[in-house]
């Protein structure tokens, strides 16, 4: 598959299936540091930033991109310094390819 930063998200409708654990398990590599659940769901990464303020500016960097490639993720800040993203797609009830898109794009960011 090509570079996923050269690509962009499309919206997802119902009615599509999500990806497949092969499919998944061939882009899982080409987004560094980040995990996929136990059901292959949802793909998530921690961060640890050097304290609140830089994990605000990390999250609203996320939140400025993830607008912009219209795919949201959840986001939390724990222990005022740590942010937990959580990609999947609603819509689908599982993971497409605008999950893994945007987090080869978060990956550029940090």
């Amino acid at each position: 598959m090509d570079d996923l930063t050269k690509k962009h998200c499309i919206p997802c409708e119902g009615g599509t299936l999500p990806l497949s654990i092969p499919v998944i398990q061939e882009l899982l590599p080409k987004v560094p540091g980040w995990g996929v659940s136990a059901d292959f769901k949802s793909i998530t990464r921690e961060y640890e930033l050097s304290d609140f303020k830089a994990a605000v500016a990390f999250v609203n960097e996320v939140a400025d991109l993830a607008e912009f490639e219209g795919h949201h993720p959840d986001i939390s800040i724990y222990s005022y310094k740590n942010v937990r993203l959580k990609l999947d797609t609603h819509a689908i009830g599982g993971l497409s390819e605008n999950d893994f898109i945007l987090a080869a794009k978060i990956n550029q960011i940090q």
